[in-house]
């Protein structure tokens, strides 16, 4: 199977993996052949990538890190949970959190069952984002990295759930946001973003209160804006005052955020995301977490279309996992775009005098320079 940007899917291309709503219920099942109308659906529903059937790769076949069950079975809990804050918060009722933190410790827990035991990199690319469940899969994904990038810098297990609690509560303050400002298309006015800046605030407030979760979740809501040259808010404190978990939750939550699809914008692929952490390493992220980070996720995924810098084009057909930028790709057109009679496998970790230069199946059909 082979990754396609949902805007590079043609007519009469057929899946290779089925297409998951929230509930966890399949919208298109594998070997259904793709009409323009169901692409145009998918492309509504805030799908970004899907896999393709592909008779040069039907050798190469994509592990989740969250199987959709368990994926769908925790964005419901984290949906419910919130939901009930949301409307707590709208019809002024007491928002004693403490009887819905043995829901969220739970899908915490299951997390790091899973996380803990992974030994590939991680992959989180969603199968469907709708508009208005983007907090709940961002709370998951966002939980799924900070474990993850926590367990790389070394956090015992007390440690990773503090970590983890804190990361799936860290946009519970969105819940006391208007909806219409929350979702909206547009660009946001001065005004509305000054208004989503709250929520790092009322979550911190709701959180601080509760008697069951421990006090650094709630400053993860509170920090995870912050960065380390006092830029971010909402007290633009530096990197001495930023907890490690707000670091950590920095990171996993830009990360997120920008290989995700959004109303406003679509997603970027993860190498691009990656990028754009380097980018503010040292300044915004901690570098250290951010080096770490890049060897944690996978940055060019499974069945990823690549050009390689001798000019040869493939798809990357496996991860190493202490090496995650330097796949193993399966070769199968040379520098001149003619097709192997026998593609190869090359193993980047073995020739370091190449590398990815180009990723081919990507928003928009767009080329994307690495």
């Amino acid at each position: 199977m082979k990754l396609k940007s949902i805007n590079a899917v043609k007519k009469n291309d057929v899946l290779a993996k089925p297409i998951y709503n929230d509930e966890g219920q399949v919208l298109l099942n594998a070997s259904v052949k793709l009409s323009e109308s169901m692409i145009s659906r998918l492309q509504d529903k805030g799908v970004s990538f899907v896999y393709l059937e592909d008779p040069d790769t039907d050798d190469i076949f994509v592990n989740d890190t969250l199987p959709p069950e368990k994926k769908a079975k925790a964005v419901k809990t984290i949906n419910k949970s919130f939901k009930t804050i949301a409307y707590r918060i709208s019809e002024g009722k007491n928002l004693d959190i403490d009887d819905l933190t043995v829901d969220f410790a739970s899908v915490v827990e299951e997390i790091l069952n899973t996380v803990t035991t992974e030994k590939d990199a991680i992959t989180m690319l969603s199968n469907v984002m709708n508009y208005d469940s983007y907090v709940y899969q961002h709370s998951l994904s966002v939980t799924v990295y900070a474990i993850a990038l926590g367990k790389k810098k070394g956090l015992n297990m007390k440690q990773l759930k503090e970590l983890g609690l804190g990361a799936m509560l860290h946009d519970v303050g969105k819940m006391g946001i208007p909806i219409e400002v929350l979702n909206k298309k547009q660009k946001l006015t001065d005004e509305e973003f000054d208004t989503i800046k709250q929520h790092a605030e009322l979550g911190f407030d709701m959180l601080r209160k509760s008697k069951t979760l421990p006090l650094l979740a709630a400053h993860c809501a509170y920090q995870h804006h912050e960065r380390l040259d006092g830029s971010g808010y909402p007290r633009k404190i530096g990197e001495k005052d930023i907890h490690l978990y707000g670091q950590i939750l920095a990171v996993a939550d830009v990360f997120d955020a920008v290989t995700s699809h959004r109303v406003y914008r679509s997603a970027m692929l993860p190498h691009e995301g990656l990028e754009l952490l380097q980018a503010g390493s040292g300044t915004l992220f901690n570098r250290e977490l951010v080096d770490l980070f890049a060897k944690t996720v996978a940055i060019y995924p499974v069945g990823l279309e690549v050009v390689l810098s001798d000019g040869s084009a493939g798809v990357v057909k496996m991860n190493n996992p202490l090496i995650p930028d330097r796949p193993v790709i399966k070769v199968l057109r040379d520098a001149h775009g003619q097709r192997f009679d026998e593609p190869y496998e090359l193993d980047l970790t073995e020739r370091l005098n190449i590398t990815i230069v180009k990723c081919e199946a990507l928003i928009e059909s767009k080329t994307y320079e690495s």
